[in-house]
């Protein structure tokens, strides 16, 4: 048995490049999954119709992390004697998706014809609030239980309520 970790000959022979890909060579499934997994999932915006307020819709963006559920479960008193606040939660989550508002099909800009938020100063004024969260989120909506209503599918718009499916791999339709 030789010693050595490469002969001479092996050393001598120039290495092949592996083969270049023909412009009409499909990626592999291993490319195809690199580049799915590489992809940033952002959810699109959603508009949700104010309850009592005709015409009126919100812009939220459903895209939110656990940590950010944790942190407004926190600020809500999850972790206090008396609990979760389910409404200051759900001000929350709405005040802090919200992105826009919409009025009879257009977006509603601020003085400086910007998009606004429960933090713009022109909601505050509007609301007669001076935080955000959840006082102007709360006279906004004009009642608890549309605050909640309106938590809920934001929470549903972000994928909280989604399912995932098993799938039997021994079925034999799925591989043809």
């Amino acid at each position: 048995m030789s010693t050595e970790l490469y002969s001479e000959e092996s050393a001598d022979k120039p290495k092949k490049a592996p083969a270049a890909k023909t412009v009409d060579e499909e990626p592999t499934l291993l490319e195809r999954l690199k580049e799915v997994i590489s992809a940033e999932v952002d959810r699109p915006a959603v508009l949700l119709e104010v309850p009592e307020r005709k015409g009126v819709y919100i812009r939220i963006s459903p895209n939110i992390s656990q940590s950010k559920m944790r942190h407004w479960r926190k600020q809500a008193g999850e972790e206090t004697k008396n609990g979760l606040d389910p409404t200051k939660f759900a001000c929350f989550v709405v005040g802090h998706t919200t992105t826009g508002f919409e009025m009879d099909g257009e977006e509603v800009l601020d003085e400086d014809g910007l998009p606004m938020n429960f933090a713009s100063s022109t909601i505050l004024k509007m609301t007669g609030t001076g935080r955000p969260v959840p006082d102007a989120v709360r006279n906004f909506f004009g009642t608890d239980p549309h605050v909640e209503a309106a938590a809920l599918a934001v929470l549903e718009a972000a994928g909280f309520s989604d399912t995932v499916d098993t799938v039997d791999p021994t079925n034999e339709s799925l591989t043809s």
